[in-house]
């Protein structure tokens, strides 16, 4: 009821519109009361379609001269020169409720999972909000278990950290994220699709993350033949769920793959204002937005955490193009995934070696930074010796560090390979490390019993 009071005490009166009075590619040119038009407002156009009304909602990007520069998050069949464009009142926010667990939703906050109508929230969440001011955050918190075991020992996240995943199509990143969503160890999971693939959402939603891991998260869905401003709002909305379940002094994982397709649909919309374009045709507001976006995640002022995963399409392979870039200098740390991994089968992709937590090594046990240590040396050998070892060109013998490497590589290379279906906790996968190296036991935690 308290939602309902908000939401009348918001409509105006006194209806506010303007005229189209032209269209240029996905823009809609409005003349009217351009006082009434601010950036980032909401206008109705209305349309007939054979003889049937059809509101098109847009949003105000920009102004040319003494018109408003539209873009629609639909579809312009029907707009003709002349048609209505009524301001809306209503802010742009969504309100959710916790009876949004277990729930798909599109860009707008509108369910399409063909389970009823979603309940509003009563306290609005702005799709575009701040981010929380550095000096009311708190510290990360613990390690958070995602239950995958290389990114547990040695990338290891910790609450309301933000990682970022980086590969190319088809090297497994989705499937890493549904292990994720169902074996971490957290209240909730709120996942934005952003641009998926229309036929890959319900193979995600029914294979990948199933009926256990759909009941406590939140599915944001806008796919690839959406308009550019479905495909942004999406991660806007993704954002503003995840922030009301942390007001909620829960622990958030927040997944969303992929920042490439957000900065893809940004890119277009500036293109169609006129910005110019800059590096590989990035707009300068692709740059600015993203770290307004992921800066949203990450710890509050309160007990709640967004732990946040963004994955980062990289073009042709190439980690070092300008969004990867970007991204990776906003993130707390980065999960290189590489194609060469996954073509001689070992999933998940994860390349140990390239892959940074910047928690590390605090957020390690204590107990075992000796043998991770010891696994890296050992697998950093292997990496620098590889093309001679596959070569036959290195003689057994010649050194006693790389014998030791070729003589582990099998077994590690078991330990950060993992079924989807399987799931490895935190303290676990140490052990698991510390069984494959030689050397001393690594020393018990205090408190721990001691060993007859």
């Amino acid at each position: 009821m308290r939602a309902l009071l908000e939401q009348i005490d918001e409509l105006d009166g006194n209806e506010v519109y303007g005229r189209v009075v032209g269209v240029r590619g996905l823009m809609v040119e409005v003349a009217g009361p351009l006082h009434a038009m601010s950036v980032g407002a909401r206008v109705v156009i209305e349309t007939q379609i054979q003889g049937q009304a059809v509101p098109i909602p847009c949003e105000v990007v920009g102004f040319s001269g003494g018109h408003a520069l539209l873009m629609p998050f639909g579809q312009l069949e029907g707009v003709r020169r002349g048609c209505r464009a009524v301001v809306s009142s209503v802010r742009a926010a969504a309100r959710p409720s916790l009876a949004w667990l277990g729930r798909v939703v599109n860009a707008m906050g509108d369910p399409v999972d063909g389970k009823g109508p979603l309940p509003s929230g009563p306290i609005p969440y702005p799709y575009r909000a701040s981010p929380p001011p550095a000096h009311a955050r708190q510290r990360v918190g613990a390690p958070i278990d995602l239950g995958v075991r290389a990114l547990n020992t040695f990338i290891t996240c910790c609450h309301g950290q933000r990682m970022g995943i980086f590969a190319g199509s088809g090297v497994g990143k989705s499937v890493l994220l549904s292990m994720m969503a169902r074996n971490v160890v957290a209240d909730v999971a709120v996942i934005g699709l952003i641009g998926e693939r229309g036929r890959e959402v319900q193979e995600f939603l029914q294979d990948d993350l199933g009926d256990e891991g759909l009941a406590r998260s939140v599915v944001v869905v806008a796919t690839s033949d959406e308009p550019a401003l479905m495909r942004r709002q999406a991660a806007y909305l993704t954002l503003a769920i995840a922030e009301y379940f942390r007001d909620q002094a829960q622990h958030i994982l927040l997944l969303m793959d992929s920042v490439t397709r957000f900065a893809v649909a940004q890119r277009e919309i500036g293109l169609a204002t006129g910005e110019p374009p800059t590096a590989k045709g990035f707009t300068p507001t692709v740059f600015a937005e993203l770290p307004r976006l992921l800066e949203r995640a990450g710890t509050g002022p309160g007990e709640g955490t967004i732990t946040g995963i963004f994955t980062v399409l990289v073009e042709g392979d190439d980690h070092n193009e300008p969004i990867a870039d970007a991204v990776r200098s906003i993130l707390d740390g980065h999960i290189v995934m590489e194609r060469s991994i996954a073509e001689r089968g070992r999933y998940p992709a994860i390349n140990v070696l390239k892959s940074v937590s910047r928690s590390m090594p605090k957020s390690a046990d204590p107990a075992y930074l000796d043998v991770l240590a010891r696994a890296r040396k050992v697998m950093a050998t292997y990496s620098d010796m590889e093309e001679l070892i596959r070569l036959g060109a290195y003689r057994p013998g010649s050194s006693p560090e790389v014998d030791e490497a070729i003589g582990l590589h099998p077994a590690l290379e078991a330990f950060l390979g993992q079924d989807k279906a399987d799931s490895t906790s935190l303290i676990e996968g140490y052990r698991r490390l510390a069984e494959i190296l030689p050397g001393p036991e690594p020393i018990p935690p205090p408190g721990a019993p001691a060993k007859s």
